[in-house]
């Protein structure tokens, strides 16, 4: 099957919508308001949907995994966006080397798991 894809964009979770959609825009993403209870987030051609919806088991079981280019330079600028001091919940933690790259993690604000990774080029 050859699927021809475009795109792929997972839908997660907000326990408080608001305050998702004012972390993920600080977070540097561009929202495009859809509708009452959804917006899509970008950043480039990727992007995402957050609901306005909670599941506890849901949500704590979700992970996103995005690829940067530079994990250092992004973790430089992610903590000098000084999450942690503007909402509840939020969790950095910072690079791991592993066999596959490098890669920092952040808790958003409903729990959701983030991985921001670069892997190790070929030489």
């Amino acid at each position: 099957m050859n699927h021809q894809a475009i795109s792929i964009r997972p839908f997660i979770g907000a326990r408080n919508f608001e305050i998702s959609c004012s972390f993920y825009r600080d977070l540097g993403f561009q929202q495009t308001v859809l509708t009452a209870n959804m917006s899509l987030f970008t950043s480039g051609q990727f992007g995402f949907y957050l609901q306005d919806a909670y599941v506890k088991d849901w949500v704590d079981n979700t992970m996103v995994f995005m690829e940067v280019k530079d994990v250092s330079h992004f973790w430089k600028e992610l903590v000098d966006l000084d999450l942690e001091s503007k909402y509840e919940n939020i969790k950095l933690t910072p690079i791991r080397i592993l066999e596959w790259g490098r890669e920092c993690f952040v808790h958003d604000p409903s729990g959701i798991l983030w991985h921001f990774g670069e892997f190790t080029k070929a030489e």
